[in-house]
């Protein structure tokens, strides 16, 4: 009994190009590897990119108004900078129990209604 091995061609996931050379191979070249490794990852930052642009704006917001180590703010001047106050990346609870909303390494805390302390924390 002759047994016949059928080999299935195999095709570039990206173009769907006949490929040539290695058995393992999955693209025919660095484009199309590229272009099928950016698509699949598109889908995964969808969600992502539109609050890592937020909070990029928020820490540009905050650096450029607090030169110093600390520097009081009214809500409106923050605002009006474009600083989304929704957006932080952590939150740090004082001894004495404020609560400072942190945008990486720039902490804000509110005062009151309208006034809000922009802190620098140095590493």
């Amino acid at each position: 009994m002759l047994s016949k091995s059928i080999e299935m061609e195999k095709l570039c996931l990206d173009c769907g190009e006949t490929l040539r050379g290695r058995s393992d191979k999955k693209f025919c070249d660095d484009q199309c590897r590229s272009n099928y490794n950016n698509r699949m990852k598109a889908g995964q930052q969808c969600c992502i990119r539109p609050v890592n642009n937020i909070l990029r704006k928020n820490h540009s917001v905050l650096s450029k108004i607090c030169t110093g180590e600390k520097v009081r703010i009214k809500k409106e001047v923050l605002l009006l900078n474009g600083f989304n106050p929704d957006y932080h990346t952590h939150l740090h609870q004082t001894q004495s129990g404020n609560t400072y909303f942190f945008c990486y390494d720039y902490g804000v805390l509110k005062l009151n209604a309208e006034v809000y302390l922009v802190v620098k924390r140095w590493a």
